[in-house]
């Protein structure tokens, strides 16, 4: 089991330390749904120093980047960053991940930390260009500083305007004492904020001054199941869950990041899918009556038969109410159709919605 930077600051705090993707994370400090409104009207930290870090260099990075992707990374300018995924041989989805254009031929993909190994290996198997490839996730921390109080509370810790930082735009600037730190206007969370990249040896000192400068705002430290329902309230993928390697970015209801101006990976076999139109989709659900839908849970039609499978779902802090997603044959994934939750030998009727489930 490996540890991070700031295991033993966790420990202290109180937090429930537990095993994910091969590391010891935090799960939760005082409590999931008071970590959740946290981060949706205030500020708060998680420690995601757990997520994989490769380096893409020199002259033929892009063409290494644009082979292994499905987004188009040409667009990318120097200080933005682009959501994508990198599709397999057979259909389905090795990650999904963020490319950052951090100089002119150097480039930074932030992986699952589940898939590090298994990442690293695929696009080294793709790079018969010859690109530099850096793994150096064993060497930098992340931590996510998240919440609609997040400029004001960090304003303090930087000599660069934080609020002029766009949304999936960055800087390299100083912060919190250390010259040279990634401040990313992204997150997992859908309330604002930023993602701080620094060396592990950085990360318990800018940990130390986010929470003094962050005290007057609320800020609180948060754990990995906040982190998972917050996800699901704006209907974010996770990687094992809603896409795996076997579900195609297309069915995946990620067409958005899915560019058929370019060839990468199985574009003949994803775009022939898309003209087609998949024979199922990933929807997302809520319940019409009380209940908790959990991963793995069947979703039946109205005569009892099983359609589809439940990939995420949970109680949502912030509407009171059963969501989730799930794939259902194209027939059923209507906007305003009714499906069945099979909740151990109930079947609880749940709408099909649109995302996101929190409206900002």
């Amino acid at each position: 089991m490996k540890n991070t930077a700031l295991t033993k600051t966790h420990e202290a705090l109180g937090a429930k330390m537990v095993p994910f993707a091969g590391f010891n994370m935090p799960v939760q400090y005082e409590g999931v749904n008071a970590e959740h409104e946290t981060v949706r009207n205030a500020v708060g930290v998680f420690d995601v120093s757990h997520m994989g870090e490769f380096l893409i260099e020199g002259e033929y990075a892009l063409a290494l980047i644009q082979k292994v992707t499905t987004n188009d990374a040409s667009k990318l300018t120097i200080g933005k960053a682009q959501y994508s995924c990198m599709p397999n041989d057979t259909g389905g989805i090795v990650d999904d991940l963020i490319v950052y254009r951090v100089k002119e031929n150097t480039y930074l993909l932030v992986v699952n930390a589940s898939n590090i190994e298994k990442d690293w290996n695929w696009i080294e198997s793709k790079n018969d260009v010859g690109a530099t490839m850096r793994n150096l996730s064993d060497d930098y921390s992340l931590l996510a500083i998240q919440g609609p109080k997040a400029v004001g509370a960090m304003q303090s810790l930087s000599s660069h305007d934080l609020s002029s930082i766009d949304f999936y735009n960055f800087v390299v600037a100083d912060f919190a004492g250390i010259d040279y730190v990634i401040i990313s206007a992204t997150g997992y969370t859908g309330s604002g904020g930023f993602e701080i990249y620094c060396k592990n040896s950085e990360v318990k000192q800018i940990w130390d001054k986010v929470f003094e400068a962050g005290a007057d705002y609320g800020i609180k430290p948060i754990g990995l199941a906040a982190r998972d329902t917050l996800r699901l309230e704006m209907g974010y993928c996770l990687y094992g869950n809603d896409i795996d390697d076997t579900t195609s970015p297309i069915e995946a209801g990620l067409g958005w990041i899915t560019k058929f101006t370019k060839e990468f990976t199985n574009s003949a076999a994803l775009k022939a899918e898309k003209e087609q139109g998949p024979k199922r989709k990933l929807v997302a659900f809520e319940l019409d009556e009380r209940g908790v839908p959990r991963h793995g849970y069947d979703i039946v039609e109205e005569t009892g038969n099983i359609i589809g499978v439940v990939t995420s779902g949970t109680m949502s802090p912030s509407l009171n109410k059963g969501i989730g997603l799930g794939y259902v044959p194209t027939s059923f994934s209507e906007i305003g159709s009714k499906i069945y939750i099979q909740i151990r030998k109930n079947a609880i009727p749940a709408t099909i919605v649109k995302l996101p489930f929190y409206k900002i």
